[in-house]
Parts: structure tokens; C-alpha cells; sequence
């Protein structure tokens, strides 16, 4: 069973993150998505991005190369937001991370823009599987700041890649084998920035149940502060008997 859970936080008035899933026959799609732009362009943008992308995926009626047909949903998904940016002026600028799973039985297909992350979950540890596009992972890569420093860096907030902010985007793709993977989580950075890697860890393990696991991660990330709206998905990883197969 899926957990899915998007909490505004204790700070913000207004969440701009966008979460939603399909779990088929045939296949199924989780996404993440975290707006930003003034007024309520965040929030615009964000559920365009997974709305489009999950109505583009839906719509194949059988679903061949699944990374080029991720990336074409992600890409229209940019373009009408980009298109919806330059034609209002309340909407000008906004822009929204995205990531987004495809799983057909045991293959997992993850693409990825912004800094909404993809971890895969072991029975002996979780490791990101996704990469950041950010100000403060650059400076990682460069080898200007350590992994210790990124975490309290006053910019770790900046993205260098989002949906909306060009005509064309950039998605990165990665595959997974999900065999002898135990669960698949998703969150934006309102999770990530407040909870580290071994305490999710703990969390999912310790809970059977999906939607308590999301519910535990995201009040432990609103304890700490929960000073950015926090979005989670947690499903199961190698296909088993009693994988939900409804509809959503």
C-alpha cells in the first residue's frame, strides 16, 4: 500500500508542493513536485507539472520506452508552464521542481529536475538516487564546500534547474532494478533538510504500514522546525503479491 502525504509545515501559509500517484495493471507513476514563484505561482506550477505529466503517461495506451515517455510528459509539462508564465503577470517566473518514478514490474525508471529527491530503501540502508540540481550541490561537486557544510549552508535552498523557467529542460534520467529493494521513498526538501538519511531509515523499517512511516517523517521534519511545506511518498519496491494495484 501507498503512503502519500503533503503538510503545509509551520511557517509557510500556502503549500506549493504537488504529490500524486496511479497504481495500474500495466504500470505505475509517483510524483513529487515543489513550486516557487510569488503569490500562488508556486502552487500553480507544481500541480501543472504533475497533473500534465501524470495525464500524459495515463493517456499511452501501451506505455513501450518508458524513459522517452517520462520525459515527454515532463517536457510538456515545462512548456505549458512556461507558455502560462510569460502570458500572466501573476504567474510570471514560477517554476517547480519535479521528480517523478515509473515502475513496470520490477524496472523502475526515476527522472529528475530541482532538488525533490528519490531514495530506494534495503534491508541494510537507503541510498539517494537522485541528484540534486542546486547551488549547493555544485559547490560539493566543485569541491568547495564538504557533504557536513552543505547541510547548514544559508543558500542550500537555491535550485539551478526547474521546470517553467525555459522552453527546454534538462531531465535526468536514472534506472533502477527494483529487486530485493525493499521501499521506495520521494520527498521534496522540506523533508530532506530536516531529516537525515538514517533517521528515514529507521522510520520506514520500523513501520509496515506506509502511511505511518510518511506520517511519523513528517512530523519529526515539523518538530524540527518545519520551516518549508513537506511532501512524502512511500511504496513498496520488488512487486509482490499484494502490491495495490487500484487506481488513483
Amino acid at each position: 500500500m501507498v503512503g502519500i502525504l503533503s503538510d503545509v509545515g509551520k511557517v509557510r501559509k500556502l503549500n506549493e508542493d504537488y504529490v500524486s500517484f496511479y497504481e495500474g495493471n500495466d504500470f505505475c507513476l509517483y510524483i513529487v513536485a515543489d513550486g516557487m514563484g510569488g503569490h500562488n505561482a508556486g502552487e500553480v506550477a507544481s500541480k501543472i507539472a504533475v497533473e500534465t505529466t501524470m495525464s500524459y503517461i495515463r493517456s499511452i495506451d501501451i506505455l513501450g520506452d518508458m524513459e522517452d515517455e517520462l520525459v515527454n510528459g515532463i517536457d510538456m509539462a515545462n512548456k505549458k508552464i512556461f507558455k502560462l508564465s510569460r502570458e500572466s503577470k501573476e504567474l510570471s517566473g514560477m517554476g517547480t521542481t519535479i521528480t517523478a518514478c515509473l515502475v513496470k514490474n520490477n524496472k523502475m525508471i526515476t527522472a529528475n529536475v530541482g532538488d525533490s529527491s528519490c531514495y530506494v530503501v534495503k534491508t541494510d540502508g537507503i541510498t539517494k538516487i537522485t541528484k540534486d540540481h542546486s547551488l549547493v550541490q555544485q559547490l560539493i561537486d566543485e569541491g568547495s564546500i564538504t557533504e557536513e557544510e552543505a547541510a547548514i549552508h544559508p543558500n542550500k535552498n537555491i535550485i539551478t534547474r526547474a521546470l517553467g523557467t525555459n522552453f527546454s529542460v534538462e531531465v535526468d534520467i536514472f534506472e533502477v532494478d527494483l529487486k530485493n529493494i525493499n521501499k521506495v521513498i520521494m520527498c521534496t526538501d522540506g523533508l530532506s533538510n530536516q531529516v537525515s538519511l538514517e533517521e528515514m531509515y529507521d522510520i520506514i523499517m520500523k513501520n509496515e504500514d506506509n502511511k505511518d512511516a510518511c506520517e511519523q517523517l513528517v512530523d519529526l521534519s515539523k518538530l524540527r522546525g518545519g520551516k518549508d511545506n513537506i511532501s512524502v511518498i512511500i511504496f513498496e519496491g520488488e512487486c509482490r503479491d499484494d502490491r495495490n494495484h487500484a487506481g488513483k
